[in-house]
């Protein structure tokens, strides 16, 4: 009598690619949903419809994969890419949006997208982004990034020599530039600060000079221009 052969155990069922869909369009969401849903490696762990619940919903489910539309009812999609990056930086954003625009794809790529949609994409394109994004492709053409990068560059740059020119003013300095730019003469500034003319027009001279023109008008265009005040 033969021994029977051992029993083998199936192999374990693969590892579905978990999607979330970030969509305020119901029957587009239902639709990309089934899309991904019919193939054998997706799955869709989440749809969410606006930016806070999106964060909430990676938050919860850790998806591999968040599909993002640009424009949501409370925050737009880089926004709220930035917020799930923060929180869960392995997630993989593709975003799929109407808006073409360079401004809109730079914006994207500087929240963390890994492959930019158009509205027009078929459902095989979808689902190519989907997987190749789950396998830490990136999708988004060098030169982009390139002008992303120096775009920040950019930012940093900006931010940085602003705040070495706000350290060259006291905050009194910084309220008359305020004022100046509200139109306020010396007598109103002097009563909304509680303090003597003279001591005004001294603050006065003083902006003017590390400002480095040669009137308040141009003070306050020159303070908005460096980012000390908004107009």
């Amino acid at each position: 009598m033969r021994n029977p052969e051992p029993a083998t155990s199936p192999e374990p069922a693969a590892r579905r690619v978990q999607v979330l869909i970030v969509q305020d369009h119901p029957l587009l969401a239902s639709a990309i949903s089934r899309v991904l849903e019919a193939q054998p490696d997706l799955a869709v762990s989440g749809v969410s419809s606006s930016g806070a619940d999106a964060v909430q919903a990676a938050a919860d489910n850790r998806p591999d994969v968040v599909l993002m539309d640009f424009r949501l009812p409370d925050v737009t999609g880089p926004a709220a890419a930035r917020m799930i990056k923060s929180a869960h930086a392995e997630a993989a954003i593709v975003f799929h949006s109407a808006d073409e625009s360079e401004t809109a794809l730079l914006d994207a790529i500087d929240a963390g997208a890994t492959a930019y949609l158009t509205k027009d994409a078929t459902a095989d394109q979808i689902i190519e982004a989907v997987r190749r994004a789950s396998t830490g492709e990136v999708l988004i053409p060098a030169e982009l990034f390139a002008r992303a990068i120096a775009r920040q560059r950019g930012v940093v740059t900006r931010k940085r020599e602003r705040d070495q020119l706000l350290a060259e003013f006291t905050p009194r300095e910084l309220d008359i530039l305020h004022l100046l730019a509200e139109g306020l003469d010396t007598t109103a500034m002097a009563q909304r600060l509680a303090i003597a003319p003279h001591t005004i027009e001294w603050h006065v001279r003083h902006v003017i000079e590390k400002l480095q023109v040669h009137s308040k008008l141009q003070a306050v265009i020159a303070a908005a221009h460096k980012g000390l005040i908004e107009l």
